[in-house]
């Protein structure tokens, strides 16, 4: 079993020509509202990447969303791609996480999150999880939920022997000692450059790889968009080159890259064929509009 235990946002989508300066109004495009949410991301890819049939990953959500209309909404989306939402738990009069995000005529993306719910995940909410983390094989944590609450989901799933997966995203700070109950650590050069203490001007992925596991991290994956994925791991350091493709919105790129790795992972595939599985993923998810929309199932890849 995979548990995912992170965020669950409702996405507010508009298409723009090209991002606003400060002070200015654009008229947009085409306007949509679609499930999101890193950690409800990861937990739809790796379940759309776990494929059909008796050999498939269970996949299972910790997470919180208010009792509003995107909060029901987006429990059914998630139940919807047969993800177990026992510990996905409504909070009464909170609203659920929204994030607004415009996508440009060349597919980059800009993003502001409102919490909301996710504001409100606890380390009580992840005690009461105990019984279906004890279940899991591999465990992938971000950190659009409060900090306290991802390093008590960490040590909680450390101690219980399960592989650790952390998605520093979006960039913060981490507690001294984190990095070291982490199995893989899987962030993009920004984030990696903030984790390592230095610029992300001219920043080399093999350099901040290493200053990252000095740090404490067995494996890091730094993911590169369009230059592919840099992987420091123990068998050495490893570049995979990205597939070439025609971008129309990158917003779940990274989250879908995760769960093809993590899902290649808990199916027995080898570290190298994992990461290959995660960038295939990813490509095919920047070619399609969304974020949960965008994401592919396995046999779509084949």
């Amino acid at each position: 079993m995979i548990v995912v235990i992170g965020s669950i946002n409702m996405d507010l989508v508009l298409r723009v020509p090209r991002m606003p300066l400060p002070g200015e109004t654009l008229t947009g495009g085409a306007f949509r509202t679609i499930p999101g949410g890193k950690g409800a991301n990861q937990a739809v890819a790796c379940a759309r990447m776990s494929g059909k049939g008796a050999g498939a990953q269970q996949v299972a959500m910790v997470g919180c969303v208010g009792d509003d209309a995107f909060g029901a909404t987006l429990r059914a989306a998630l139940v919807g791609d047969g993800i177990i939402d026992s510990h996905i738990t409504t909070l009464p009069g909170v609203a659920s996480g929204i994030a607004s995000i415009l996508v440009d005529d060349n597919g980059q993306n800009s993003i502001v999150i409102a919490g909301g719910a996710n504001d409100l995940l606890s380390p009580a909410h992840i005690d009461a999880a105990q019984g279906l983390i004890e279940q899991a094989d591999i465990v992938v944590l971000q950190l659009e939920t409060p900090m306290d609450t991802v390093v008590h989901a960490i040590k909680l799933a450390r101690s219980l022997g399960k592989t650790v997966v952390l998605n520093p995203a979006p960039a913060a700070s981490l507690p001294d000692g984190v990095l070291e109950l982490v199995d893989y650590l899987i962030p993009n050069e920004i984030e990696a450059a903030m984790l390592a203490g230095v610029s992300p001007e001219g920043a080399d992925a093999k350099a901040l790889a290493a200053a990252l596991q000095k740090l404490g991290s067995d494996n890091v994956i730094i993911t590169l968009g369009a230059k592919g994925v840099h992987a420091a791991l123990y068998g050495g350091d490893f570049t995979f080159p990205a597939e070439v493709v025609q971008a129309v919105d990158t917003t779940a790129a990274g989250d879908t890259f995760i769960g093809g790795f993590v899902a290649g992972l808990a199916s027995g595939m080898d570290e190298a064929e994992s990461i290959q599985q995660g960038q295939r993923a990813a490509a095919w998810s920047v070619t399609k509009p969304g974020a949960q929309t965008s994401i592919p199932f396995l046999h779509e890849l084949f």
